[in-house]
């Protein structure tokens, strides 16, 4: 598999771009969807007595990808259930539906066989994100009164694996 690009290219918001047909029919977006690298959204116990909540929120509009979200949910729930057990629940509150896309151009000898520069430069899809505004939520832990702090420290955790800066609120 190909090396990642730099998050720099897909961080800012924009248009997800669709093909604009004049024949209905051909409306639709190219390449399918990928598959994400995120397989749970809900750890722990989500039915027990909590009484503090705690969220994760973003600082600025931007694009989060589905490999960033799945650090957050490892590193996060790696503390939660070291210390608690069961006895949390941990919740992701986005979903990558924006599908990232990549125009690989070959450079050296030979390139001119390979690629077609900007000709179809509609690209294939290289993964998805999640498109998230400022403010917006985006991991909440619920846990007792008594292990606040640890719930804060498993955000802080987490925040540190996000392509930006992080609040935690209660």
């Amino acid at each position: 598999m190909a090396k990642l690009r730099k998050f720099s290219a897909y961080q800012r918001l924009e248009r997800p771009y669709t093909r604009i047909s004049k024949f209905s029919n051909e409306n639709y977006v190219r390449g399918g969807y990928p598959s994400i690298k995120i397989n749970k959204f809900e750890m722990g116990n989500p039915n027990g007595k909590y009484d503090t909540t705690l969220k994760l929120n973003v600082t600025r509009d931007m694009n989060i990808r589905h490999n960033a979200l799945e650090s957050v949910r490892m590193s996060a729930n790696r503390v939660l259930e070291k210390a608690l057990g069961n006895n949390y629940h941990f919740k992701i509150k986005i979903f990558p539906h924006h599908v990232l896309r990549e125009n690989p151009l070959a450079a050296g000898a030979g390139a001119d066989r390979m690629s077609t520069g900007m000709k179809l430069a509609y690209g294939k899809t290289i993964g998805a994100a999640a498109r998230v505004r400022n403010g917006q939520s985006i991991v909440e832990v619920r846990v007792s009164k008594a292990n606040a702090k640890l719930g804060k420290e498993a955000l802080q955790r987490a925040a540190r694996k996000l392509p930006c800066s992080c609040k935690i609120t209660s």
